[in-house]
């Protein structure tokens, strides 16, 4: 017996759905409770019921109720909520263009792309997948980043193509109202990427197109002088890789948003004074630094150590460098245990004596004996989390070791059967017996852990 068209259809996009869930979701497990009676429609909006566990974000669609629950001490955040609305509005505008066949020629952009990419720009603007789809609005966010992932396909010169666009939220640039409107404006669509040098024009980092609300192009401008012009007194409440501060910095203004294709390929999306998403490892994540650095910053109990240490993460995955810091919370008992005595830095260096001394490893590292991880540069903090090992400090930054390979105890090998990690992070989920951890893979991940695996970045 055949199931009629809208059932059928309903019946795929919640697969589509479960699939996207767990896709945003991943560390989280998730229960799926049908309905007795299987709804025929769509048209129902997406609910979140109130769930007193902060670990269980609760998802009620066509009759369907999914539940998200979380180990540890992660709880949903209020992005993840929005995540979770995003999808449910794109797939609902996709199934009532699909029921209507005027609408679908209207709005055949709906089907354009990757729609892992809509779910980034209704998270951003849900205006285009609203109830009432009749005002034709065209999601120019998921337009740029479809852009931008032909761009990441090509290179330039032998080069890899990195580019970005700043999206006002108004009509005109307002770090320059006296500017008259041009006769002629163009659109920052496919049509310009056949010119050659397009995408050399802003290389994302320095440098971004800027285009009003409607995808208009009005200036190319660089990203640090017009963000500072704009909120030359702004103070980013939320970390981000240096490199990219202004980019984050200049969403302050208008309800902007910037897309970045960066050099490593990775596409960067900001927003409300944050990097908000990165697509990289084929896949898009919700970065919620916020809420992140507010957990690690808990576990480390020192505020200025835990800013350095977080900030220094995300510049060594931004620039693809892996490191390892591990923040002890009793020296005492965990150096012995981390730290070979020839790695530690508190105790004092007692080089042998000898004909003919050759300095060693341990006599250059004890020029840092005694010093505090906040009072170094970061240039030079950041050159001792780039030898292979392990930095060591403990809650009251002082530094403990660098560079060094940690010890852990035979029960801490994995047993046969099972999952084999690499040594930095069988190293980190060791250390992290003793305090936090804050691992940074040379994909550009971030991982803290503190006696588990707490959350990736």
């Amino acid at each position: 017996m055949s199931l009629p068209p809208a059932l059928a259809l309903g019946t795929f996009y919640e697969g589509v759905m479960q699939a996207a869930l767990r896709q945003f979701f991943s560390r989280a497990t998730l229960e799926i409770e049908p309905a007795a009676t299987p709804s025929s429609s769509l048209e129902q909006p997406l609910t979140i019921e109130p769930s007193p566990d902060p670990t269980t974000l609760i998802i009620c669609w066509t009759g369907t109720r999914y539940k998200l629950h979380t180990s540890g001490r992660w709880a949903f955040t209020p992005h993840e909520v929005r995540v979770a609305r995003a999808i449910g509005a794109v797939i609902s505008a996709r199934y009532r263009a699909i029921l209507n066949p005027q609408l679908a020629a209207e709005r055949g952009e709906l089907f354009r792309g990757q729609i892992e990419d809509r779910y980034v720009g209704a998270f951003l603007d849900e205006r285009p997948y609203a109830q009432d789809l009749d005002d034709h609005r065209v999601d120019r966010i998921a337009s740029v980043i479809e852009m931008l992932r032909l761009a990441a396909l090509s290179s330039y010169e032998n080069r890899p193509i990195s580019t970005g666009i700043l999206m006002l939220g108004g009509s005109h640039d307002p770090s320059r109202p006296e500017l008259a409107p041009r006769e002629r404006v163009l659109a920052y669509l496919e049509s310009l990427t056949s010119i050659k040098s397009f995408y050399r024009l802003a290389d994302g980092v320095r440098t971004v197109f800027l285009a009003d609300s409607e995808g208009r192009l009005l200036d190319i401008i660089d990203i640090d002088r017009w963000s500072m012009q704009m909120c030359p007194e702004a103070i980013l409440e939320v970390p981000g890789a240096k490199a990219y501060q202004a980019h984050a910095r200049a969403t302050l203004e208008q309800r902007s948003v910037c897309v970045v294709l960066s050099p490593s390929r990775e596409i960067k999306v900001f927003a409300e004074g944050a990097e908000v998403f990165a697509f990289r490892g084929a896949a898009w994540h919700l970065l919620d630094l916020k809420a992140k650095f507010e957990l690690w910053a808990e576990a480390v109990g020192n505020g200025p150590l835990a800013l350095r240490l977080f900030q220094m993460a995300l510049d060594l995955a931004d620039a693809r460098d892996g490191a390892l810091f591990v923040v002890v919370r009793d020296p005492a008992e965990a150096v012995p245990q981390l730290v070979a005595p020839a790695d530690r830095l508190d105790i004092c260096a007692r080089p042998e004596r000898s004909a003919a001394p050759v300095p060693s490893r341990r006599e250059v590292l004890h020029l840092l004996e005694g010093r505090s991880a906040t009072a170094l540069d970061p240039s030079v903090l950041s050159t001792l989390a780039s030898l292979d090992g392990a930095v060591v400090i403990d809650r009251e930054a002082r530094l403990l070791a660098a560079g060094a390979i940690l010890r852990h105890p035979p029960s801490d090998e994995p047993e046969l059967g099972d999952i084999v990690e690499g040594a930095r992070t069988t190293a980190a989920m060791a250390a992290s017996k003793f305090g936090p951890v804050l691992k940074v893979s040379e994909d550009g991940m971030i991982t803290f852990y503190d006696r588990e695996r707490v959350w990736d970045i």
